[in-house]
């Protein structure tokens, strides 16, 4: 009877929440599920240079954040389990004394209402542990997004740091110019003044370029799995990123499919349509079947039914509930897809707005600036002017650099959110061309997508 009781309920899947995870960051490797708390700091890995590929690879196989969530995942798969077993029957037994032989009743009774919730208490389960992965394949988004914008700024930093250099070697050059002039009265001392007065700003500059970088380098090291190392290793110089296809509607396309926060929603709408059908019998809850068993001078026995009397509670209140909620996940659905629209069209737009500008600034505003400051310098060391248009083609040409790393740093923070946005670096990698003759990209979750209809047409019920 149990056998063909439990048979009822599908075969529980497997949500392959680590095999998702991984695909939809790009990561080669699987992550691995880890039953321990893990130490402080893993294990280093003996490196001069960490390349971003190692630090996502760093952080997605390391971060507690995503282990937690991958335990929820298994907390949601013994839930599943769970719901596929029949209660345990329930043995009574009464023994009375008084006059005469002791008297005997036994009885064996079985939930037979709980067997019949079996396969949509599976069923929800079930959606509900597709929902779990799902939340776990965002926290893996969240983390990658996190560890690539985190180095983004450590280039962005490491790049202006030269900038400012460069920018004290000149004021060391015009300082010891503005002296010379001086000492042969042919300056003021207004313009030695002015240059050692910005020679003391730059370096108050330097030091909070150094000590903004020495920050992200250590936020940098708590993500890949390493807050007490010494965050010295080198990075990659930063390279110009490009889209895997300039389309904006495939990558709007794509998010809507992929993105996990949109299947976790749909998923826990289908689970509240099984606690929807689960609420009728909920009147009925305690409805079981028995022997009882009964010892006077012989044994009787015979079957037994317990049935509670509907009255009171005619599961309305529990219908009501789970309809509130089913409107509830029918508007979160709606707003879910509108976010992530949202999002995709904004990454899309600012990357390419932040490449437009920073081609503009590279080949007409910096060449523009240098040759402005070289001849207000050639103009400078021959008397001609004062200290004051140096100075201000040089602050210039300094504001055009720092302004071309700062764009260069939002079109890489710009492409990171895009990727975000669609559902991960993997997703991403799977919108460029197909190449002539071959078959289209096979999608890149493991995971059992929401269901179709619900993610397409909820908000409109």
């Amino acid at each position: 009877m149990m056998i063909q009781l439990t048979g009822c309920a599908a075969q529980r899947p497997d949500p392959g929440a680590e095999a998702a995870a991984s695909t939809a960051i790009g990561l080669g490797q699987a992550i691995e599920f880890r039953t321990d708390g893990g130490p402080l700091d893993e294990l280093p890995e003996s490196r001069d240079v960490l390349t971003l590929g190692d630090a996502v690879r760093r952080a997605a196989t390391t971060d507690p954040g995503l282990q937690a969530a991958l335990a929820r995942v298994r907390i949601a798969l013994a839930d599943a389990d769970q719901a596929r077993l029949l209660p345990n029957p329930v043995l009574n037994f009464v023994l009375r004394w008084g006059p005469g032989k002791p008297q005997i009743e036994v009885s064996l009774a079985q939930d037979l209402i709980q067997a019949f919730r079996i396969p949509r208490q599976s069923s929800a389960a079930d959606n509900r542990l597709r929902q779990a992965a799902a939340d776990a394949v965002t926290v893996a988004l969240d983390t990658v997004a996190e560890v690539q914008e985190r180095y983004v700024a450590v280039q962005t930093l490491e790049s202006l740091v030269p900038v400012y250099a460069e920018r004290r070697g000149l004021l060391d050059k015009l300082v010891a110019t503005a002296r010379a002039r001086l000492e042969a009265q042919e300056g003021t001392r207004s313009d030695l003044t002015t240059l050692e007065a910005q020679r003391v700003e730059l370096d108050v500059d330097i030091a909070e370029a150094n000590r903004q970088l020495q920050e992200e380098r250590l936020r940098l090291a708590r993500l890949i799995g390493e807050p007490s190392g010494s965050a010295a290793w080198r990075v990659d110089p930063w390279i110009a990123p490009a889209l895997a296809s300039n389309v904006e509607s495939r990558w709007v396309d794509a998010a809507l499919q992929n993105r996990p926060e949109v299947q976790s929603v749909a998923w826990t709408l289908a689970a509240l349509g099984d606690d929807a059908a689960l609420a009728r019998l909920l009147p009925w809850d305690g409805f079981g079947v028995g022997i009882d068993a009964q010892r006077d001078d012989d044994w009787s026995v015979g079957p037994s039914v317990s049935t509670p009397i509907p009255v009171f509670d005619m599961g309305q209140a529990r219908r009501a509930r789970v309809t509130a909620e089913q409107i509830e996940a029918r508007h979160n659905l709606t707003l879910a897809k509108r976010k992530v629209v949202e999002e995709v069209r904004v990454a899309f737009q600012s990357f390419d707005a932040s490449a437009a500008n920073l081609k503009r600034i590279q080949s007409e505003l910096v060449p523009l600036q240098q040759q402005r400051r070289q001849q207000a310098e050639d103009a400078y060391r021959a008397g001609q002017t004062d200290v004051t248009a140096l100075f201000l083609a040089e602050q210039d040409l300094r504001a055009a650099r720092a302004r071309s790393i700062e764009v260069e740093q939002q079109m890489s923070i710009a492409l990171i959110r895009l990727q975000r946005a669609v559902g991960g670096p993997g997703v991403a990698a799977s919108l460029g061309e197909s190449p002539p003759n071959t078959q289209p990209a096979t999608p890149v979750s493991s995971a059992p997508l929401a269901p179709a209809h619900i993610v397409s047409h909820a908000s409109n019920h």
